[in-house]
């Protein structure tokens, strides 16, 4: 019997980190991690030794990223930036100085003591809740990884070496291999571990390759040469479909180019409902070269300019200049009409290079975001003076992160009138209409919302520390995160409550979390009257369909319906029919029909 008829079809469930449906051959790379050594040395010089093979290794891994980045095509933007992250962790004092002081002191090999180095660094990571800076851990695995190989002298395979036309199969790439995949015409990848806030992630949607991570074991199941097909949407990948399947997938790829092309050449349509409700939609972007994709994908406005990025893997805290230079290219990019920048949300042990700051207990309520502004002032003041400047370009926002009382947005009020003071006396000019909102993210901000509402211009609801801390969720704990319900009805009425202070103060109320990006709840939150919904550039499209094919009388027919409901899983199951009923098409029910094996 023909060996390709016997293998069996395999369905793989995953996270689907960019969108798009892609069938092919597979080619499965080989990047495990590599196993290093682990011995004592003995003696002074041998040890002295040891410490020049490390710094050599370090060498030759900073000559092999910045070859990488050199093959990178002029325009290219995000790729390089990750390669330079990666070449500031190898130049990181802390993380070179831990491994050197390791095999010093412990008289041990440079494998293990970079061994060493990386876990002191999981556990420090381990211990944020914010899923993109507890992703962060990865970039120095990568890092690692790299010094590891060139320890070793072994050679790895390249994406260079790889032919074309395939779809990549592997147990984990890092940023340097994502960024290679554009000039060797990868069709789409698929790992075994990986999240959405992954650096890898990101590029493969700056790059618009489909992938999907996550899958565990699909490295082990998948063989060079086997038909997958990867859905980057909904996170699947098929492994040996048979004839039929393929068929049906072909279809279905043809069917969502189609839709897709559709969607993005209406992108630019107003917001506008059938009955004339318009709701503002934004951008949520990480990096300034992002807003160029957020207009693309039909967003007029940057809602929420995540900052952290500017700080993090610095081997000195950012100047004024550098924060300017950031803004200054969202603010100016052609067809961005306003841009909202949230002011940095990190904690003590967000920074690697930073020895003024300490761990803590439980990062996540403690000294991060605005209670770190305020206790670090003059490092607050430069990124405040630098959005006040760079507001002169353009209708700029600032947003405060994580206010939980009044005096604590008045004492933000008191610091922006104090540098805007400063700005004054040496001659610089800033936007004299600069808005201020706050992030409502935490209980006590919405139940003194209408205390709050009189000291801001806006609000902005970020639902997912929102939903972490009004149900007492551990996001990270895999025991309780299946309670994790955005329309848990607390949260509905969390956000009801929060639109209506706002609402009555005369402020608007957007909101900027995950749920304003899920197709499934454009209805719910359009019902319960957000005047504005930011997101992921790629997810704006969908939602703009959305609000054009329905009515502003239909969302709130919708929000009575499901305010009734007792238990969050009424509210789900309501909302998901609904949805998937009304729009078929934007809102598709995740594939079935196959069994599982895995």
């Amino acid at each position: 019997m023909d060996q390709e008829k016997i293998k069996k079809t395999v369905l793989l469930r995953g996270i689907g980190v960019s969108p798009g449906i892609v069938s092919g051959k597979a080619y499965v790379l080989d990047r495990r991690d590599v196993k290093a050594l682990h011995y004592n040395l003995y003696g002074k010089d041998v040890i002295e030794r040891e410490v020049e093979r490390f710094r050599k290794a370090l060498d030759e891994s900073e000559k092999e990223l910045l070859n990488i980045k050199e093959r990178l095509g002029e325009g290219e933007e995000i790729g390089p930036l990750f390669i330079d992250v990666q070449i500031m962790i190898l130049r990181d004092e802390k993380f070179v100085g831990s491994t050197v002081r390791n095999i010093r002191s412990r008289s041990i090999n440079a494998e293990w003591a970079l061994s060493l180095s990386v876990s002191r660094y999981r556990e420090m990571f381990e211990k944020i809740e914010d899923a993109y800076l507890k992703g962060r851990i990865k970039d120095i695995e990568d890092v690692a990884q790299i010094v590891f190989r060139n320890l070793s002298g072994d050679t790895h395979e390249s994406i260079v070496d790889i032919p074309d036309r395939v779809i990549l199969i592997a147990h984990d790439l890092s940023p340097a291999d994502t960024v290679q995949m554009k000039t060797e015409k990868i069709l789409a990848f698929a790992t075994d571990v990986g999240s959405k806030t992954s650096h890898t992630a990101i590029i493969a949607r700056a790059i618009e390759i489909p992938a999907t991570v996550g899958l565990k074991n699909v490295s082990e199941v998948v063989k060079t040469n086997d038909i997958v097909i990867i859905d980057g949407t909904w996170g699947t990948v098929i492994v040996n479909p048979d004839p039929e399947l393929i068929k049906r997938y072909e279809e279905k790829r043809r069917h969502y180019h189609i839709m897709e092309e559709d969607l993005n050449k209406e992108a630019p349509l107003p917001s506008v409902t059938k009955d004339g409700h318009r709701i503002g939609i934004g951008a949520n972007i990480e990096f300034s070269d992002e807003a160029v994709s957020a207009v693309s994908h039909g967003a007029n406005g940057v809602g929420l300019f995540r900052t952290e990025f500017i700080y993090i893997n610095k081997e000195q805290l950012p100047t004024e200049e550098e924060h300017y230079y950031h803004y200054q290219r969202v603010i100016e990019t052609e067809g961005i009409k306003w841009a909202t920048i949230r002011t940095f949300d990190l904690g003590g042990d967000k920074f690697i290079s930073d020895p003024r700051l300490a761990e803590e207990m439980n990062p996540a309520m403690g000294l991060r975001a605005v209670r770190y502004c305020l206790r670090e002032i003059d490092l607050f003041k430069v990124q405040i003076r630098a959005i006040l400047r760079a507001s002169v370009l353009g209708n700029t926002g600032i947003l405060i992160p994580m206010i939980s009382g009044v005096e604590e947005i008045r004492h933000v009020k008191e610091i922006i009138a104090e540098v805007k003071d400063e700005l004054k006396k040496e001659g610089k000019p800033y936007g004299e209409g600069i808005k201020l909102g706050i992030m409502i993210e935490v209980p006590s901000a919405v139940v003194i919302a209408d205390l709050l509402a009189r000291e801001v211009d806006f609000f902005s609801i970020g639902t997912n520390d929102l939903i972490q801390y009004s149900l007492a969720i551990d996001r990270v704990n895999e025991r309780v995160d299946y309670l994790y319900k955005p329309c848990h009805p607390a949260i509905l009425r969390l956000i009801k409550q929060v639109v209506e202070a706002g609402h009555r103060a005369g402020i608007k109320v957007a909101m900027c979390g995950e749920m304003a990006g899920d197709p499934l709840y454009a209805l719910v939150l359009m019902g319960l009257g957000l005047d504005g919904l930011s997101m992921t550039p790629l997810a704006i499209p969908r939602i703009k369909k959305i609000m054009r094919e329905s009515t502003y009388s239909e969302s709130t027919e919708l929000i009575q319906n499901i305010l009734g409901f007792m238990e969050a899983h009424e509210v789900e199951e309501y909302v998901r029919d609904y949805m998937t009923e009304r729009f078929p098409e934007l809102c598709p029910v995740n594939y079935e029909g196959l069994n599982e094996r895995i």
